[in-house]
């Protein structure tokens, strides 16, 4: 077949070749084949249901479908450069199969609409996918907070990268847990305006075949025809929002690696990244580097570029379908490859990490971490909180003054500064007993981390 045909029939003039290939999308859209399929077959169905076709031609090209969809599976169709897209390809495949009755498969519809309609069905399954990645990784995150509360392992808190507050090693875990939560929800959000079917469309204005919308929509599970036809072919905010909710979870998976990088540093010496994740120095031989936490680091600009790209490509596009919108998937399966890669390789280096718990216990008793305990405990001795601040800022100022720690410090001196100090305030200058002071909803002791575990597995567990 030339390739005039593919442009349509008014054109004597074939295109300019290198015209032709820049119009192309194959080489990337080849990966919407079954989905494309999926929504032909619904087509036809209707059609045949509705008597727009008769019912043996329908059933004739519902079989051709099939056959070519076994052949997408067994790798064995035709893909031909000279179709521009996966859609002709199919349609041409479908042609040589059963005849010319095959060219009524597109009777009803438009390749705006079904461009768009394949685009949703890819989007919902692999948010399905998504979803159930996100529901791995939380149980691993669960599962390793469930690790470092037997252990009894002590976290130094950081607020501007300087330490603050001594916290359950468990409960840096469940931080992530509930930020993947709360992905998860995103994901299951977004399914809901993804989930539209625009099939019926057709180009822009609807058809004055009597198709069936309402059947099409059901058959391929979305919840509901969209309302409007220009609507339909000529959005793609929901590609805009798929992509910001991937941009979000790399972006905390990125912050998840950032503090592993930073962990497993000489400097820090916390944490130890499995070899199986990491690589050695080309020349340096004792160094060990955490290339794939790196890695998803680095990733979350490229899954911002692809939210960044399809963002400016709609910002100035007139209704309705525009061929710029052609632009809307290399992003979208870019980011969202790299977002799904990330969230296995970061589920599968959890359980390989090791804690080194002495480093950690030194870090979190030393920086005056407990300093916020005994400024608490004056306040709740009837002292304003601010003049509590004051008076322990001035205790800390003493002991790097004399280079000592606050559990160095005698009652005497304590008193030097308050009078109202008392034995039961030099018991908070131990991490052990001042960490299980942080009994609040969502706080870090002990009893409330195994609280909030608790509420977590038995939401994982009802899914």
């Amino acid at each position: 077949m030339s390739s005039q045909k593919t442009w349509g029939g008014r054109f004597s003039e074939a295109p300019n070749e290198l015209a032709r290939e820049y119009n192309a999308s194959l080489n990337f859209d080849r990966r919407l084949a079954l989905v494309d399929i999926r929504g032909s077959l619904a087509h036809v169905r209707m059609l045949g249901a509705r008597g727009i076709l008769p019912e043996k031609e329908a059933e004739i090209i519902e079989n051709g479908l099939l056959q070519v969809q076994g052949e997408l599976e067994a790798g064995t169709f035709p893909f031909r450069e000279e179709y521009e897209d996966i859609h002709m390809n199919v349609e041409a495949r479908l042609t040589e199969i059963v005849g010319p009755v095959g060219g009524k498969l597109h009777t009803g519809r438009s390749r705006n609409d079904q461009v768009a309609t394949d685009l949703r069905l890819w989007c919902l399954e692999e948010l399905v996918r998504l979803k159930a990645l996100l529901g791995d990784y939380r149980r691993i995150l669960l599962d390793e907070a469930d690790k470092a509360l037997e252990r009894g392992l002590i976290l130094p808190g950081y607020t501007h990268l300087q330490r603050a507050m001594p916290v359950m090693l468990a409960h840096w875990f469940l931080a992530w847990q509930e930020m993947a939560s709360r992905d998860e929800a995103r994901v299951q959000d977004a399914m809901k305006r993804v989930g539209e079917c625009p099939l019926g469309a057709a180009a822009l204005a609807g058809t004055g075949f009597p198709i069936d919308r309402h059947q099409t929509a059901r058959e391929l599970g979305f919840s509901n025809p969209m309302r409007n036809s220009l609507d339909a072919v000529a959005s793609r905010d929901f590609v805009q929002e798929v992509l910001s909710v991937l941009q979000i979870i790399q972006t905390h998976l990125s912050r998840l690696s950032e503090e592993l990088i930073l962990y497993s540093s000489f400097e820090f010496g916390f944490v130890t990244i499995s070899d199986a994740f990491a690589t050695g120095s080309s020349i340096m031989p004792q160094k060990k580097n955490p290339d794939i936490p790196e890695l998803i680091r680095a990733k979350a600009g490229r899954v911002l570029g692809s939210l960044t790209t399809i963002s400016s490509v709609l910002k100035s596009l007139p209704l309705a379908y525009n061929k710029d919108l052609q632009e809307d998937k290399e992003p979208l399966f870019d980011a969202m490859d790299t977002v799904q890669s990330s969230l296995r390789l970061t589920a599968a280096l959890l359980p390989g990490l090791t804690w080194h718990k002495k480093p950690m216990l030194k870090a979190a008793k030393s920086g005056f971490s407990l300093a916020t305990e005994l400024a608490d405990w004056l306040a709740c001795k009837g002292l304003p909180f601010r003049e509590a601040h004051h008076v322990v800022g001035a205790i800390v100022k003493y002991c790097v003054q004399e280079e000592c720690e606050l559990s160095d410090l005698s009652l005497e001196t304590f008193k030097k500064f308050h009078a109202l100090f008392t034995e039961d305030a030099l018991r908070l200058t131990s991490l052990e007993t001042a960490i299980y002071q942080r009994v609040s909803y969502g706080g870090t002791a002990p009893e409330a981390v195994k609280k909030a575990m608790n509420e977590v597995r038995s939401t994982l567990n009802s899914k």
